[in-house]
């Protein structure tokens, strides 16, 4: 079977995750639901304490939920799923002293990879990832972001029919992130879903197809970025051939912004005519245009 043949979805239905007990319980996870297709980058964003990482915990198996469950290619998802999947936890688990070369090939082989295969891998990736004069290096020498590479490499090993990344791109260089990015498009262009976490929210809404919010455990959004741009707010951009500092009296128009014939505003549904016609009486209209909120601004709506 190809390894395109081997990708598909990852599903989860109604995870949930109960820490504790009695009144000291703490859903961390309340009733999460989505789907990461096969051959896309599935952003997953929240605060601390969001359920970002015990979700994805539980779909490694790495805990146990409480109720629900995650699917593979649209079936319940196996142990063996599991040991195909690449995995990089929050916490790095690289053993310090132990040589990055030589900690990279047993992780390889207890994956199950050949050592001359696993080797051969491994200095392609160091090389691609600016490490290949460290191989020999123990890891306790290299710094947080070449650590955080290692770790990376470690996930990406034999070909895996999933990557489930809680902050990968933690401490890297915006060079660095360029190459990891390259590498998981990669993975993508083979069929295989890829799920990541993390805080830095212009990487996320430039690097994913598909975008996840969580707060307090629950999803709070999920669509890609064009779809979760029409659940924000609605602004426009007005620019005028004169000043366009009238607009502030206009009934029904929020102004956040005006500098000079430019302006920034809000319409409540019947202000856009009003004001269309306010302004062509004044002069011309040089534009009129709606402005796509950020994902920054989606993210401060939603999870607030």
């Amino acid at each position: 079977m190809s390894t395109a043949q081997q990708a598909g979805d990852l599903e989860v239905r109604s995870l949930v995750r109960v820490f504790g007990t009695g009144d000291g319980a703490v859903r961390a996870v309340d009733d999460v639901s989505f789907r990461a297709p096969s051959g896309l980058l599935t952003g997953f964003v929240g605060g601390n304490g969001a359920g970002k990482t015990s979700t994805m915990r539980m779909m490694m198996g790495v805990l146990a939920p409480t109720s629900g469950e995650t699917l593979f290619d649209g079936r319940p998802i196996t142990a063996a799923d599991r040991r195909a999947f690449g995995y990089m936890p929050e916490e790095r688990g690289l053993y310090p002293k132990q040589a990055v070369l030589d900690q990279l090939v047993y992780l390889g082989r207890l994956r199950g990879i050949p050592a001359r295969a696993a080797r051969a891998e491994i200095l392609g990736h160091l090389e691609r990832l600016g490490l290949a004069d460290r191989a020999k290096d123990p890891v306790e020498k290299l710094s947080l972001g070449n650590q955080q590479r290692v770790q990376i490499i470690a996930a990406l090993m034999g070909s895996p029919r999933a990557l489930i990344l809680d902050e990968p791109f933690s401490g890297l260089d915006p060079a660095a992130i360029d190459g990891m990015a390259d590498l998981l498009r990669e993975h993508t262009a083979r069929g295989v879903p890829v799920v990541f976490s993390s805080h830095q929210l212009d990487l996320v809404e430039r690097l994913c197809e598909r975008l996840l919010i969580l707060r307090h455990g629950r999803v709070v959004a999920d669509g890609t970025p064009a779809e979760l741009a029409t659940r924000g707010t609605v602004r426009h951009r007005l620019v005028l051939s004169g000043d366009a500092g009238w607009v502030r009296g206009v009934p029904g128009v929020r102004t956040l912004d005006i500098d000079g014939s430019a302006a920034l505003i809000e319409l409540s549904d019947d202000a856009g005519g009003r004001l269309l016609r306010s302004a062509l009486e004044r002069g011309d209209v040089h534009e009129f245009s709606p402005v796509r909120p950020s994902l920054t601004e989606i993210y401060r709506e939603v999870a607030a």
